[in-house]
């Protein structure tokens, strides 16, 4: 599998070789992020088929770039493989794999 990273404001954030893509999506597990940057926020959305996302703000470089991440901390069944693994919105954060 590729080599992903996660970067916001031109520092890692989160980094693997072990993940789930979802919708285009690269979700990180959990032990991959860098959780020095996140912070939970009460931000939370609904999914028909993946369940209830939580959110976190990351901050680097003394800048916050709120809920420009999230997971799925119960997922419905058909995607517990992504049960705390984390996503980043395409703007907020810079995602590859190579």
């Amino acid at each position: 599998m590729p080599h992903a990273t996660a970067t916001v404001n031109g520092i890692i954030v989160a980094e693997t070789d072990n993940y789930e893509v979802v919708d285009g999506n690269i979700y990180f597990p959990p032990d991959t992020i860098n959780q020095s940057h996140f912070t939970p926020t009460p931000t939370t959305t609904h999914c028909p088929y993946k369940g209830d996302a939580s959110y976190y703000t990351v901050t680097t470089n003394k800048t916050e770039v709120k809920d420009a991440a999230w997971y799925y901390p119960d997922p419905l069944p058909a995607m517990n493989k992504i049960k705390g693994y984390v996503a980043f919105y395409k703007g907020k954060a810079d995602v590859k794999s190579s």
